[in-house]
């Protein structure tokens, strides 16, 4: 069907047909009231700069900064943007190790496990499902843990007795698994992965910069794959996601790994066969000679 409609219509107005459907069963902007105004962007990144850069700086003292700007903003609304952000008050923040030197501290050994969803053309019209998924902070692997149209209390459960397998559980030899706050990892949940020795490390509320290393993988794995498809039924998404996994470990250079394939170079790297296009998401490559 979709075949068909293609010879009239372009991908992209297909894709935008798709995208407003979306869009619209998500609209809550009829139900939504007037909300109070949020501070300029720049400035709240600069209430966080002075924060971090000056851990022992207290709201006063921060006010006191932004006032010699020309900025003037109350102790409250500072205090307000840094526990948004998961920032801890003065002296508390001074006494603690920073986010980014614990991370670096514990690389080989710390986990990042995170949500996203997917809207799915089906004969009932759109459904929602949920991915979960984990990081190796390390080696930036990536572990799909299971896709749940409405995942529960018992499916994480089972996610959980997956992840934590002696044999080829993804989470053997790992210390830490950092997660947000979401309802679904039940306190069951984290006591199963806490049994196998596990430290589950939860993040503040509204710190999305915490699991900066999934959230990153989100947006590629959205913006490359599945924001490119009308995605027909529960088959299909599993096979985007399988085929754009293999290309993410294979195929893709990460900056963050020296520019590097997480799979090592691939074979003929150095060779002088045919340069060759592989159609999955464009990766060339040498024939063997």
């Amino acid at each position: 069907m979709l075949a068909k409609t293609a010879t009239i219509a372009a991908a992209e107005t297909i894709l935008r047909w798709y995208r407003g459907l979306v869009a619209k069963k998500y609209d809550g902007s009829e139900r939504r009231g007037p909300g109070r105004p949020r501070k300029a962007e720049d400035i709240v990144e600069l209430v966080l700069t002075m924060a971090r850069d000056n851990e022992w700086w207290g709201y006063t003292r921060i006010k006191g900064a932004l006032k010699n700007l020309g900025l003037k903003i109350g102790r409250s609304t500072i205090k307000r943007i840094l526990r948004e952000h998961g920032i801890d008050p003065a002296p508390i923040r001074g006494k603690r190790m920073p986010w980014a030197k614990f991370i670096k501290a514990h690389l080989g050994a710390i986990v990042g496990m995170d949500f996203f969803t997917v809207e799915v053309v089906t004969l009932h019209g759109l459904v929602r499902f949920h991915v979960l998924f984990l990081i190796d902070i390390a080696s930036r692997t990536v572990e799909m843990a299971g896709i749940g149209r409405e995942p529960d209390g018992r499916w994480m459960m089972q996610m959980a007795r997956n992840l934590v397998d002696v044999e080829d559980g993804f989470l053997r030899g790992k210390r830490y698994l950092i997660m947000d706050r979401d309802p679904l990892y039940t306190q069951a949940f984290r006591g199963m992965l806490k049994g196998a020795g596990v430290k589950v490390v939860r993040l503040p509320a509204r710190s999305p910069n915490s699991n900066a290393f999934a959230e990153r993988f989100v947006l590629s794995i959205q913006s490359e794959c599945l924001e490119r498809m009308v995605l027909l039924g529960e088959r299909h998404l599993r096979r985007a996601i399988s085929e754009y996994m293999a290309h993410y470990h294979a195929e893709q250079n990460h900056q963050g790994l020296e520019n590097a394939l997480i799979a090592g170079n691939p074979e003929n790297a150095a060779g002088t066969g045919e340069v060759v296009r592989r159609e999955r998401l464009n990766f060339y490559y040498r024939e063997a000679a």
